[in-house]
C-alpha cells in the first residue's frame, strides 16, 4: 500500500496524462480497492474532447472515471460485510442525505450530489481511473457469483438503464423501441429483454453496435442511416410501440420515437444534450407521456445482483479493453461508434 499508484488525470481539453500519486490507507468505515476495470463513459469523452459538458467545465485537474470495479485489498476499522479479496463494484454516487430532495426520497436528485469523476463542483470529485482507490465501505457492493471484474464494472451504466426501466413502468409483454445502441442503448435493450418485453427494436447509425444489441436481446435491428424507411411498419396505424427509450439525444431520433409510439405510449428520454428540437405536435396529438430519467439510486445494488447472477449478461456490450498506460488509444476507440460500444481501461487489479 506504499508504492505510488497510477492515475488517469485530465488537466484540460485534450490533455490526458498518466501520473502517479501516493495511495491513501483506509480510515474507519473505509476500504481500499484495487481497481481492475473502469468503463469510459460519454461524460469522460466530453471532458476529454470538449473540456466539459454543457455549462460544466473542467477547472482543475481531475481523475476521470465513474464506472469501476476491483478487489478489496484493505479494510478500515468498523467495516462489516466486506473482506480482503472480495470483488466489488464501486458506486460513484454520493447524495448528501440532508437536502430537500434526499428527504423526499429522491436521492438521485440531490441538490448537493458528489458524483465521482464529475467536474460539476469545485473542488472536483476525483474519479476511479486509478490503480487503487480508498472509499467508504457503503459505496462498495460485493458482486455475487463468478463473474469477471470487467462485468462488475458495468454495474453503473446498467443501473442507469434499470432506473430508466423503472421510470417506464412494467415492460412485460410490451413493444419497446430503443433509439441509439451505444452503451446505454445496448444495456436498455438488455433490460427490456430481461423484463419480458414482447418485441424490441433497436436503432443506430452503425451496424457494429446493432450487432451488440442483437446479442443483448433485440428482436429487430434498424440502421436508420442505410435503411431510413425500415421503421415504417412500426409507424403504421399511428404507431405500434408502447414504450420508447430514447438514448441518443438526437432530434431525428426523438422525432422517430414519437412517430412510432402508439397513442398514450411512453417516451423515456435517457440521452441528454443541450436545447433540442422536440415534435410537440406529435406528443400532444397522441397524448404521449414524456418522462426524463437521471442516474439511479437503489438500482445500483440491483445491477450488481443482476450481473452477479447473469440475469443480465453484459459481456456482449464490452467491445474493448486497454491498459491504463494506453488511455489515449482507449479514448480514441471509445469515440469511434463504428466499432465500439463499451470500452474499458484495465488496472493493476484486473483478473
Amino acid at each position: 500500500m506504499t508504492d505510488p499508484i497510477r492515475i488517469c488525470r485530465l488537466h484540460a481539453k485534450g490533455d490526458l496524462r498518466i501520473e502517479t500519486e501516493a495511495p491513501v490507507p483506509p480510515a474507519r468505515h473505509e476500504v481500499a480497492v484495487a481497481i481492475g476495470a473502469g468503463g469510459i463513459c460519454g461524460s469522460d469523452l466530453h471532458y476529454w474532447h470538449d473540456g466539459g459538458i454543457g455549462t460544466i467545465r473542467v477547472r482543475e485537474p481531475i481523475i476521470l472515471g465513474h464506472e469501476a470495479a476491483g478487489h478489496v485489498i484493505a479494510v478500515g476499522e468498523g467495516v462489516e460485510g466486506l473482506a480482503v479479496g472480495d470483488l466489488v463494484a464501486v458506486n460513484p454516487s454520493h447524495p448528501c442525505g440532508d437536502c430537500l430532495f434526499c428527504r423526499e426520497g429522491l436521492p438521485n436528485q440531490c441538490a448537493n450530489m458528489r458524483f465521482l469523476g464529475s467536474a460539476m463542483y469545485l473542488p472536483h470529485a476525483q474519479g476511479l481511473f486509478r490503480d487503487r482507490v480508498t472509499v467508504g465501505a457503503a459505496q462498495c457492493h460485493k458482486v455475487p457469483g463468478d463473474v469477471s471484474v470487467a462485468e462488475a464494472a458495468c454495474a453503473e451504466p446498467l443501473a442507469v438503464c434499470l432506473h430508466a426501466a423503472r421510470v417506464a413502468g412494467d415492460l412485460a409483454g410490451k413493444r419497446v423501441l430503443v433509439t441509439g445502441a451505444g452503451p446505454i442503448g445496448a444495456l436498455c435493450t438488455a433490460v427490456a429483454a430481461a423484463q419480458g418485453a414482447a418485441e424490441i427494436v433497436t436503432t443506430d447509425l452503425h451496424d457494429a453496435p446493432l450487432d451488440v444489441a442483437r446479442r443483448l436481446g433485440a428482436h429487430h435491428m434498424v440502421n436508420v442511416a442505410t435503411t431510413p424507411d425500415a421503421l415504417d411498419p412500426w409507424r403504421a396505424d399511428r404507431g405500434r410501440f408502447d414504450v420508447a427509450f430514447e438514448c441518443s439525444a438526437a432530434a431525428p431520433a426523438i422525432s422517430q420515437a414519437a412517430q412510432c409510439l402508439r397513442p398514450c405510449g411512453t417516451l423515456v428520454q435517457v440521452g441528454s444534450a443541450g436545447p433540442t428540437e422536440v415534435p410537440l405536435n406529435v406528443l400532444v396529438g397522441k397524448e404521449i407521456v414524456l418522462r426524463g430519467t437521471f442516474r439511479f439510486d437503489r438500482e445500483f445494488a440491483e445491477a450488481v445482483a443482476a450481473i452477479g447472477r447473469r440475469d443480465i449478461d453484459v459481456r456482449p456490450a464490452i467491445t474493448g479493453a486497454w491498459p491504463v498506460e494506453e488511455a489515449a488509444a482507449a479514448f480514441e476507440a471509445a469515440t469511434d461508434r463504428r466499432r465500439s460500444v463499451k470500452v474499458h481501461l484495465t488496472f493493476a487489479g484486473a483478473d
